[in-house]
């Protein structure tokens, strides 16, 4: 989502490229698979049923990815294109071919691994309540005052941070933290971690808005070190995290040294109905 294709005409004032940025922000999260689709997710430690789908779903030997369902041809699941008539494998995200599993026109699956070798159905539906009611996600106008140029300071071979997640009930997991990012702003000196999130670092971050004007547990930035040693933080791209969206997901949540006393009035603030109400 922060990278925008060369088609869009460099000229293009910062409020012009954050309102595309915004557009395509509320298009992503109504996809089939968008943060408003996910219905459930629901962790599979014995035979059982799943809300919401057909099928019996269980665990797989130690070691290997996934899930297996037994489910009749009456029960129409196919799994990677295949009818199920008897039990199916399902691999799961951590595999090199991860598995496909398609209950209707509307309804999908797949499979998430946990970091205790655990894994989970995740559900899809592509005309949830949740689409149906969706008005828009609320943001504040471009503030040029929260885009800041911050150094970055590499740590050499990282080092980890146990990041507490929203449903965790405080277990924190290693995260790895490739660097420092530090800036002064207003007299006060903030010094904050990002861990990798793919080719890309993860600000997850909280401040004094937070319960208030915007989601109360607070946003996520993308950013990356720049090639001169700096790294830029806009937070006017700040966005919600998925939680926000759907209860199903699992997000992490700030850690301390992210954690703002000063309101930052820039980015997404929470999730809209087609009233103007808060979704959920």
């Amino acid at each position: 989502m922060t990278n925008l294709p060369p088609t869009i005409p460099s000229a293009m004032s910062p409020e012009q490229l954050l309102a595309i940025y915004r557009t395509r922000r509320d298009e992503a999260v109504v996809q089939p698979k968008g943060n408003l689709a996910l219905v459930n997710t629901q962790w599979v430690d014995a035979e059982q049923p799943i809300y919401g789908v057909p099928g019996l779903w269980a665990p797989l030997p130690e070691g290997e990815s996934g899930l297996a369902v037994t489910a009749t041809a009456a029960d129409g699941i196919r799994v990677d294109g295949e009818l199920v008539d008897g039990r199916a494998v399902v691999a799961g995200k951590d595999s090199a071919t991860p598995g496909e599993v398609v209950f209707s026109d509307t309804l999908s699956a797949f499979v998430i691994a946990g970091e205790d070798g655990a894994y989970a159905l995740r559900v899809w539906d592509a005309r949830s309540d949740a689409i149906r009611d969706f008005g828009g996600i609320d943001a504040f106008p471009y503030n040029p005052d929260w885009v800041i140029t911050a150094a970055w300071n590499e740590i050499e071979g990282g080092t980890t941070l146990g990041i507490e997640h929203l449903k965790d009930e405080g277990k924190p997991r290693d995260k790895v933290v490739p660097g420092e990012i530090t800036f002064t702003k207003d007299g006060i000196d903030y010094s904050l971690a990002a861990f990798k999130e793919g080719r890309a670092l993860l600000l997850v971050f909280a401040d004094s808005t937070n319960g208030d004007s915007t989601y109360s547990v607070g946003r996520f930035l993308m950013v990356a070190p720049n090639t001169d040693g700096s790294i830029t933080l806009d937070f006017n791209r700040a966005y919600l995290p998925p939680c926000a969206f759907s209860y199903n997901f699992n997000c992490p949540m700030p850690p301390r040294q992210n954690r703002f006393t000063v309101p930052i009035e820039a980015g997404e603030k929470n999730v809209l109905n087609t009233a103007g109400a808060l979704l959920h």
